[in-house]
């Protein structure tokens, strides 16, 4: 039945709670007149409180790619060297958006499954004394690989005198990135990942070291992405072109519900979250792809069994038993599924998850220790509070 709700467990989109749907039913009103331009001044006063900074913020109506490229465009010149880790799909894309903004991407690689050191970004940004930025994607869903070391690579930006921008897409809200005290210059993220909304709004902070580069750029190659024309609008309380209005009455009431919840207990929760997927997979007798100290806590790396391909596993959980998984990407295609641990998510979901994956796969012919996941699964979640609703 094409109405059937199914359990979202992707790494984005994620499940909306209803109390965020049941805002998106609220009236329209024009996007130039008092009432939106109080429903603005709220949500990035609320949205700021999740990135935990006091520095500008401005909310796009475009996917999270869309507020990637406006912090590349805004600060690229022709020739800018730009040190980017590439360690999985997303991040070989943000290599990419940088050479067809004019940069030129210093890349710092690592194996997939693997994150880059502290140490692999001073020994690039000493060898190159003219690099003008450092690029990291902090969680890369293609892996699920989380780069441990940010906090450090801020630091080192900061002594260096080098931008730090940030793809937070599949992790803002989901574990910890206070982006002014880790020296973050522009952070990145999107409305369909932790932050529980449905897509089509993105997000873009910008620190005062940022502006003076965006400031001192001779041409600016777009146009609904042109930071300072944002700024401008802002200034009255507008967005410079039509706004997604509904979705910032969902954006509103997903971050109260954050705010509520508390970033630390929320961040606790997802780890929480997190450790349970990867606890009872191991214990059902399936691989983890990402390296022990850098598996992310929104999005786990699952090796399929020997002999079955994720496209099939994926296709009997969701027709099956109605939950939707991620899938593989290049290098990994085939050999592996991805489960989306992010926003409203807790131990219903979670044991609902290990379930179906247990089940599918001995559908499909792997003699897994189903019990033994089950019970991990449940001993790992009994860390959870009680779940706010």
């Amino acid at each position: 039945m094409s109405e059937t709700q199914k359990l979202i467990m992707l790494p984005g989109p994620t499940n909306v709670p209803p109390r965020v749907m049941r805002a998106l039913i609220k009236p329209l009103m024009g996007h130039r007149g008092p009432d939106f331009k109080e429903v603005l001044s709220q949500a990035i006063s609320k949205t700021k409180k999740v990135f935990e900074t006091k520095k500008d913020l401005f909310i796009l109506t475009t996917s999270g790619t869309g507020a990637t490229e406006c912090a590349l465009q805004n600060i690229i010149e022709d020739g800018d060297k730009i040190v980017v880790n590439v360690n999985g799909f997303f991040s070989e894309r943000l290599a990419e958006a940088i050479k067809a903004y004019g940069g030129q991407p210093l890349v710092v690689s690592s194996e997939w499954g693997k994150a880059p050191r502290t140490e692999d970004f001073r020994k690039m940004i000493r060898a190159n004394p003219d690099a003008k930025a450092v690029a990291v994607v902090y969680n890369e869903t293609s892996t699920g690989v989380t780069v441990r070391s940010l906090q450090e690579i801020g630091q080192l930006c900061e002594e260096e005198d080098i931008l730090l921008l940030v793809d937070a897409i599949s992790i803002l809200g989901g574990d910890k990135l206070p982006v002014d005290d880790w020296n973050v210059d522009m952070c990145v993220t999107a409305s369909q990942k932790c932050l529980m909304c449905p897509p089509g709004l993105s997000f873009v902070s910008v620190s005062p070291k940022a502006w003076e580069k965006i400031n001192s750029k001779k041409q600016h190659r777009s146009f609904y992405l042109d930071l300072p024309m944002y700024k401008k609008y802002m200034a009255d309380g507008f967005t410079p072109f039509t706004p997604a209005v509904s979705l910032f009455y969902a954006l509103n009431e997903a971050c109260d519900m954050i705010l509520e919840e508390g970033l630390q207990a929320r961040h606790e929760r997802h780890r929480i979250c997190a450790e349970a997927v990867y606890n009872s997979m191991e214990a059902l007798g399936l691989g983890l792809l990402a390296e022990p100290e850098s598996r992310s806590h929104t999005v786990a790396a699952v090796a399929c069994p020997i002999g079955i391909e994720d496209g099939k596993l994926r296709e009997l959980i969701r027709t099956k038993y109605g939950i939707d998984l991620g899938g593989s990407l290049e290098k990994w295609k085939g050999k592996m599924f991805r489960i989306g641990i992010m926003g409203s998510v807790g131990s219903p979901e979670i044991m609902s998850t290990v379930s179906a994956i247990a089940s599918a796969t001995a559908d499909l012919g792997f003699r897994g220790k189903m019990s033994d996941s089950l019970e991990t699964a449940r001993k790992t979640l009994a860390k959870l509070p009680a779940r706010m609703n």
